[in-house]
């Protein structure tokens, strides 16, 4: 149903060299470099980032995230170290919750930008 998502930067090359190594455990690459976009993808850029001259810190709670799927709890795991290790900081440390549906594993992480995204894996029992 979505094709894609972008996120605002306030330092596009800073932002790219974070997400570079973030997005790594998921499979996504950078696929597309602009002037003022980065493109990450598998195939095609499916996670952007928008250079915004005038962003505004992000709020503690912005009441919405952006969620990526994940291929094993490894994977989640290495991207929130991930996060950490590049200057992001952990909104959720990796472990198993309990969704309206089902259960699965996943991690929550902030940006340098304050922009909150999760992993997640849905472990077969």
């Amino acid at each position: 149903m979505i094709d894609h998502v972008s996120i605002p930067v306030s330092d596009l090359a800073r932002a790219a060299a974070f997400w570079e190594r973030v997005l790594m455990p998921l499979g996504l690459t950078r696929v597309v470099e602009r002037e003022r976009t980065v493109g990450f993808g598998k195939a095609y850029p499916e996670f952007w980032l928008n250079q915004r001259d005038d962003l505004a810190p992000a709020a503690d709670n912005p009441g919405y995230h952006i969620c990526l799927r994940a291929p094993d709890r490894v994977a989640v795991d290495a991207f929130h170290a991930a996060a950490l290790d590049q200057g992001g900081r952990s909104d959720g440390a990796p472990g198993p919750r309990q969704a309206a549906m089902t259960t699965y594993y996943g991690a929550f992480i902030r940006d340098p930008d304050g922009n909150k995204v999760e992993a997640v894996t849905f472990p077969r029992p």
